[in-house]
C-alpha cells in the first residue's frame, strides 16, 4: 500500500463512519415519528400478495411506466442505484489498492458486461430526468409544472449525485484500463476501454477516483440524514414498505373504491357505543393519523404526478395533493420532538405531558404543537379549509402516485373531525345533510314520489314483495328517482331490461340514499344511519339467497361503489353491477340488438367512481360501440384512468365552486374539442355537471349530454327512445 492509498483509505473510512452514524440516527428518528401514528392492524394480512405487489411495482415499475419516457428513464436510474451499489462497495477495495476489486464476482465478464450497460443506460436515464426537471421548472411553467411547490434544490442535488457517481465509476474503470489492471474484455466494457484510452497511465488515479466516488456517495448520505423530510431521496428506501403496506395489495385501484371506516385505536368505530371523550372521531392532530399515514407522508417523492392530475389544482383552486402531503409531513416532523417527549392533547383537549417533560423541548417544536391541523392563515393552520373542501375525492392523485400514497383517505379523515366534532363545513352542504337525515335523499324530495319515474312506461315495473322472484334488484338511487335528467336514464335502463327479458324489481319507497355524499363529506354518523337501514332492507329483500344471487344493478357509480364496496363493512354482502356492465352483457349475448347507428359522433366521459375507483372502463365503450355501428368513439385526451373529474364527487355536488375555473366547464371544453355532438356519460352527477357546463358555454343546441343507456335505447328501439326518456306512453 502506497502513501496515496494510505491517505485515501483513511479519508474513505472517516467520511463513511460519519455518514453511517448520521444515517442510523436518521432512520431511528424517522421510525420514532412513524410509530407515533395510530395502530392499523389491517396492513399485515396477506403477506404473500403484498410481497408480490411490492416486487412488481418496484422491479417492474408498473406504475411509473404509465409515463413512458419518464418511467423508462427512472427504471434505469433505479436499477443503476441498486446494482451499482456493488461498485460503490468495490470502491472501498480500490482505495486500498489500484488492483483491488470485489471478491468472487469481481473478474466475471458477465458482471462487467451487466454493470457496464447499466451504468451507460443509467447515465442516459438521469440526463433525461434532469432535462425533464429543467424543462418543467416552476419558474418557467408556473402552476402547470408538476414540480410547483417541490423543494427543487433537493431534486437537483440527488440527480447531480447520481450522475457524478456514475461518471466516477467509468473514470475508475478507465484508470484501470490505462494502467493495464482492468480484468474485463473490450466487448463487455466498451465505454470503460474508450475512457481508458484517453487517460494517463497513473496507477494512483484508481484510488483517488475511488475516494472521490465514495466521498460523493457518503456526502449524499450525510445530506439526506440531516434532512429526514427529503422525500426525493428517502423514497428510495421507504417506497418498498409503503407499497408493501398499501390498503389492498394486488388490487389495481388500491386506496380507491371504498373509504377506510372510521377507526379508533385500530378498530372500526361503533357509533352506538362511541364516546367523543374516549374515542377518536376523525383526525384533529397529525399524530391521530395511522402509522401508515405518517409513512405515506414520509415517502412522498415530490414528483407532482398527483398535482398534475388533480382537477382542483388544474382549475386554480388551492388544493394540491402533493402540497397537502408535504405540509402534513413537515408538520409531523417539526412537532415530533414535542410528541416524543410525551406531549400531546388527549381527546378532551388537555395536555398529556407534565411541565418537566416539556422543559427541554425545542421552542419551535412547542410552537408547532400549537398549530391547528385545519385553519386559515390567520389561525396558522397546517391545512387551509379551502384546501380541505376543494377535494372531489376523484382519486386521480391515488391513481398516479408511484409510491401508493392514499391521499383520499387522509383528506376524508380530516373532514370527519371537522364535520362531526367541529361542525365546520361549507354552509350550503348543511341543507344536503339535513335532507339526508330527515327525508332520506339530498334534495329533500318527498319519499312517496320515489316511484314517479315509472309513470308513462308501457310495462309494469315490479316491486320487491310483489313478485315471487327476480334476478336483479334495480337500485334506482336518489338522482334516478328525483332528478329530472337522471329519470331519463332510469326509464331507459328499465325499458332496455324489459326489452331484453331481464327479471328485475325495485324497492320503490323502501329505498333511501346510499349515504355516499354523507360519507365523502365526512359525516360518518349519517352514512351509517342510512347504510344500516338499507342493508336491513336489502338483506330482507334477498332473504335466503347466497351472495352470488344477491344481484343489484345501479345506474349511479356512487351508489354502485357504496353498495358493492362499503356495505360489506356493515354486514351487507351483494353482487353489484353498473348498468353499463349489464347492458354490455345483454348486447354481447344478443338479447339487445342495435339496429340504427347513432350519428353525429360520440365522446365518452369516464365517471371517476365507475372508472378510476372501480376499474370499469370497457363495458360503457362496448355499449357505445355497438350503438355507433361502424363508427368509433372519439376519445378525449384525458380518458380512462386519467379521466378528468366532472367536479361533483366528494359531496361537491352540493357545494358552491367559488374559487378558480369551474371543473365541469374545463371538462366540457375538452369534450367539445373532440367535435362530437354527443357527450355520453354513465353517472347522473356527471350528467348534471356536464349539462350545466354545456349550457354555460351556450352550446346546448349543438351538443347533448346523455347517458350510455339512452344512447343504446335510441339504437335498439328508436321509436321508443323518446317516450322512455320523457315518461310519455310508449308506442302511443
Amino acid at each position: 500500500m502506497g502513501s496515496v492509498q494510505i491517505v485515501t483509505t483513511i479519508l474513505a473510512a472517516a467520511i463513511t463512519a460519519v455518514a453511517v452514524w448520521l444515517a442510523v440516527r436518521a432512520v431511528m428518528q424517522m421510525t420514532a415519528v412513524i410509530r407515533l401514528g395510530q395502530p392499523d392492524p389491517s396492513r399485515f394480512d396477506d403477506k404473500a400478495s403484498r410481497t408480490r405487489t411490492m416486487l412488481a411495482e418496484t422491479a417492474g415499475h408498473t406504475r411509473m411506466l404509465r409515463w413512458s419516457v419518464v418511467g423508462a428513464a427512472h427504471w434505469f436510474v433505479m436499477v443503476g442505484f441498486i446494482v451499482l451499489s456493488l461498485l460503490v462497495l468495490e470502491a472501498y477495495f480500490e482505495v486500498v489498492s489500484p488492483t483491488g476489486g470485489l471478491p468472487l464476482i469481481g473478474g466475471w465478464a458477465l458482471y462487467g458486461l451487466v454493470t457496464e450497460w447499466i451504468g451507460i443506460l443509467g447515465i442516459v436515464g438521469i440526463v433525461v430526468l434532469i432535462a425533464i426537471r429543467l424543462a418543467n421548472r416552476p419558474t418557467k411553467a408556473g402552476r402547470r409544472s408538476r414540480f410547483t411547490g417541490s423543494t427543487m434544490w433537493q431534486g437537483y442535488f440527488v440527480e447531480a449525485v447520481v450522475l457524478a457517481v456514475l461518471i466516477m465509476g467509468f473514470l475508475i474503470r478507465g484508470f484501470k484500463v490505462a494502467t493495464d489492471h482492468f480484468e474485463y474484455p473490450t466487448w463487455a466494457t466498451p465505454l470503460s476501454h474508450a475512457v481508458g484510452s484517453a487517460l494517463p497511465d497513473w496507477e494512483s488515479g484508481v484510488s483517488v477516483a475511488a475516494l472521490i466516488k465514495i466521498a460523493i456517495s457518503m456526502t449524499w448520505l450525510i445530506v439526506i440524514s440531516l434532512n429526514v423530510t427529503m422525500g426525493v431521496a428517502w423514497h428510495r428506501f421507504l417506497a418498498f414498505p409503503n407499497i408493501f403496506f398499501k390498503r389492498k395489495p394486488g388490487a389495481a385501484g388500491s386506496g380507491l373504491g371504498p373509504l377506510r371506516p372510521m377507526m379508533s385505536d385500530g378498530k372500526p368505530l361503533d357509533f352506538e357505543e362511541a364516546d367523543p371523550e374516549k374515542d377518536q372521531f376523525g383526525v384533529a392532530q397529525v399524530e391521530q393519523f395511522t402509522w401508515k399515514g405518517l409513512l405515506d407522508f414520509s415517502t412522498c417523492t415530490e414528483c407532482g404526478r398527483c398535482q398534475s392530475q388533480c382537477p382542483a389544482w388544474n382549475t386554480g383552486k388551492p388544493l394540491s395533493p402533493k402540497l397537502l402531503v408535504l405540509s402534513l409531513r413537515d408538520h409531523a416532523y417539526a412537532k415530533a420532538p414535542y410528541l416524543l417527549a410525551g406531549g400531546g392533547k388527549d381527546l378532551t383537549g388537555e395536555e398529556k405531558a407534565t411541565a418537566a417533560q416539556l422543559a427541554h423541548v425545542d421552542v419551535l417544536a412547542l410552537a408547532e404543537a400549537e398549530k391547528p391541523l385545519i385553519g386559515d392563515a390567520e389561525a396558522g393552520g397546517v391545512i387551509d379549509p379551502d384546501v380541505l373542501w376543494s377535494c372531489t375525492t376523484c382519486g386521480a392523485c391515488v391513481e398516479q402516485c408511484p409510491v401508493d400514497i392514499e391521499h383520499v383517505d387522509h383528506i376524508v379523515d380530516m373532514r370527519r373531525y371537522q364535520v362531526l366534532i367541529e361542525s365546520s363545513f361549507p354552509s350550503e352542504a348543511g341543507v344536503m345533510l339535513r335532507n339526508l337525515e330527515n327525508k332520506g335523499n339530498p334534495w329533500g324530495a318527498p319519499q312517496n314520489t320515489r316511484e314517479d319515474w315509472t309513470k308513462g312506461l308501457d310495462f309494469e315495473v315490479p316491486r320487491v314483495g310483489e313478485v315471487d322472484d327476480f334476478e336483479y334488484l334495480f337500485w334506482v338511487g336518489c338522482a334516478g328517482a328525483f332528478e329530472d335528467r337522471a329519470k331519463k336514464t332510469t326509464r331507459a335502463v328499465a325499458t332496455l331490461l324489459n326489452e331484453a327479458g331481464v327479471s328485475f324489481a325495485i324497492l320503490g319507497e323502501g329505498e333511501t340514499c346510499s349515504g355516499d355524499p354523507a360519507r365523502r363529506i365526512g359525516n360518518e354518523f349519517v352514512f351509517q344511519m342510512l347504510a344500516q337501514q338499507n342493508v336491513e332492507t336489502l338483506n330482507e329483500a334477498f332473504s335466503g339467497r347466497e351472495k352470488a344471487k344477491r344481484k343489484i344493478v345501479a345506474t349511479c357509480p356512487h351508489c354502485f361503489n357504496t353498495l358493492g364496496n362499503e356495505y360489506g363493512q356493515l354486514g351487507g354482502e351483494f353482487e353489484v353491477v353498473h348498468h353499463t356492465q349489464l347492458l354490455a352483457h345483454l348486447v354481447a349475448t344478443g338479447k339487445l340488438t342495435p339496429v340504427q347507428p347513432v350519428d353525429g359522433g360520440v365522446t365518452y366521459h369516464d365517471p371517476c367512481y365507475l372508472g378510476r375507483h372501480n376499474r370499469v372502463f370497457t363495458p360503457p365503450r362496448e355499449v357505445l360501440g355497438s350503438a355507433l355501428g361502424a363508427g368509433e368513439i372519439t376519445e378525449m385526451p384525458r380518458n380512462s384512468e386519467r379521466s378528468f373529474c366532472c367536479g361533483a364527487g366528494g359531496a361537491r355536488m352540493w357545494m358552491e365552486e367559488r374559487i378558480g375555473k369551474r371543473i365541469n366547464v374545463d371538462r366540457v371544453e375538452e369534450a367539445m374539442s373532440t367535435g362530437a355532438k354527443t357527450i355520453a356519460v354513465g353517472c347522473p352527477f356527471c350528467s348534471t355537471m356536464l349539462t350545466d357546463g354545456v349550457n354555460g358555454k351556450g352550446a346546448g343546441e349543438q351538443v347533448e349530454v346523455v347517458d350510455v343507456a339512452s344512447v343504446l335505447l335510441r339504437s335498439v328501439r328508436p321509436e321508443q327512445a323518446r317516450g322512455a326518456e320523457e315518461g310519455e306512453p310508449v308506442g302511443s
